[in-house]
């Protein structure tokens, strides 16, 4: 199997309060949340070892932080990895809390 994020798709899962990643049709990562009104607090993230070091992270922060924004929600960071993530792409600061 070949591992690229070039076909990666992120997508809310409300009913598990995560955003998932997936690699064809495996779920590679995700992005653990809670939400009070239009606030998400970012709580987690986790890529599985076997699609550990191929950027997932980075595109399953990415793709959630934009369907936020899509959204017209907020974003708390309080995983450490999305807060790193939005101290290096100042795009997200105006999603933040």
């Amino acid at each position: 199997m070949t591992i690229s994020t070039e076909n990666a798709v992120v997508l809310d899962a409300p009913e598990r309060s995560r955003y998932e990643i997936l690699h064809d049709t495996q779920v590679a990562g995700i992005e653990n949340y809670s939400r009070d009104g239009d606030v998400v607090t970012f709580l987690h993230t986790e890529i599985y070892p076997q699609f550990e070091g191929f950027g997932f992270a980075g595109v399953l922060v990415r793709g959630a932080l934009d369907d936020l924004r899509r959204r017209s929600l907020r974003v708390r960071p309080e995983c450490s990895y999305v807060v790193r993530f939005i101290a290096k792409h100042p795009e997200y600061q105006d999603l933040v809390v």
